[in-house]
């Protein structure tokens, strides 16, 4: 069994998804006056096809609802995402 974790990099402005250890997947984004922008999402070849991006952004947007953010998503991965899952109290903003 595998342990993962996500978490906010703000150095890098991204959030990145670990699994024992290694980086699995990250999702950049631009934050700013309560909008989270996410550009792109990228999983690593190694984790391709099991589900790791998916993961990855289930929890950064729990994680940016949590904060008390708009999502916009200007990133493909995260738009389907988005309009696929209903997410409870989430705002979202979406771009043209």
């Amino acid at each position: 069994m595998t342990d993962s974790q996500i978490t906010r990099n703000d150095g890098a402005g991204r959030y990145e998804l670990h699994v024992d250890g290694e980086l699995a997947a990250f999702a950049d984004f631009l934050a700013s006056d309560g909008r989270i922008v996410f550009t792109h999402t990228e999983t690593v070849e190694a984790f391709s096809g099991q589900g790791r991006g998916t993961e990855l952004v289930t929890g950064a947007v729990a994680d940016s609802v949590e904060r008390g953010d708009t999502i916009v998503p200007r990133c493909p991965f995260v738009r389907r995402y988005l309009e696929r899952n209903d997410i409870p109290g989430a705002s979202v903003e979406y771009p043209d």
